[in-house]
C-alpha cells in the first residue's frame, strides 16, 4: 500500500523572514536645521549667486574671472555632493571614510581658495565701467564670494571641533 506523499509544511529560516526594503539610504529630515546643515545651504546658495553672476558678463575677457569661476563651479560641485551625502545619511554606510577629517580638509581648503577668489574677484572689478552691467554683476559677485568664504570659515570651525573631539574620545 502505498501512502499518499504529504508536502512538506517545515519552512526554512530563510522563508520567514522576508527583506522587504528597497533602499539602504535614509533620509535625514532633520540636517537641514543642524548648523552643518544650514552652513551647506548657505555655501550652496551663495556659491551659486558668485558663478552665475560672473557667468551672465563678458568674464572670458579677464583671466581672473576664469579663476574665479572654476573656484566657484569646482566649490559648488563638491559641496552639492557633500550636502547630498549628509543628507541621505550615505556617511554612516562608509564608516572607512573618515568624514570629520575629510570635513575639515575640505572647509579648510575652500576657505582659503574662496578667500583668494574673493580677493581676486574685487580687484578685478575695476576693470568695467562703473554702473554698466559687468561692473554690477561683478561687484555683486565679489560681494558673494566674501560671504562663501565667511561661511566655509565658520563651517571650518565647526568641523576643526568635531575633529578635536572625536580625537579625545
Amino acid at each position: 500500500m502505498e501512502l499518499p506523499s504529504a508536502a512538506s509544511t517545515r519552512r526554512g529560516p530563510s522563508s520567514l523572514h522576508h527583506n522587504t526594503s528597497t533602499s539602504t539610504l535614509a533620509f535625514d529630515q532633520h540636517f537641514t536645521s543642524t548648523a552643518k546643515g544650514k552652513l551647506l545651504l548657505s555655501e550652496i546658495v551663495c556659491g551659486m549667486l558668485v558663478w552665475i553672476l560672473v557667468a551672465g558678463t563678458d568674464y572670458f575677457h579677464l583671466p581672473a574671472f576664469s579663476w574665479v569661476m572654476f573656484v566657484a563651479i569646482v566649490f559648488w560641485i563638491l559641496t552639492v555632493c557633500l550636502f547630498i551625502i549628509y543628507l541621505t545619511r550615505a556617511h554612516d554606510r562608509l564608516p572607512q571614510i573618515p568624514w570629520t577629517t575629510l570635513s575639515v580638509c575640505f572647509d579648510c581648503s575652500a576657505t582659503a581658495l574662496y578667500l583668494v577668489t574673493a580677493v581676486v574677484d574685487a580687484l578685478s572689478v575695476s576693470q568695467a565701467i562703473r554702473g554698466r552691467h559687468n561692473y554690477n554683476c561683478w561687484a555683486a559677485s565679489a560681494f558673494f564670494a566674501f560671504l562663501t568664504t565667511l561661511c566655509y570659515a565658520v563651517s571650518s570651525c565647526l568641523s576643526l571641533h568635531a575633529w578635536k573631539s572625536s580625537e579625545e574620545q
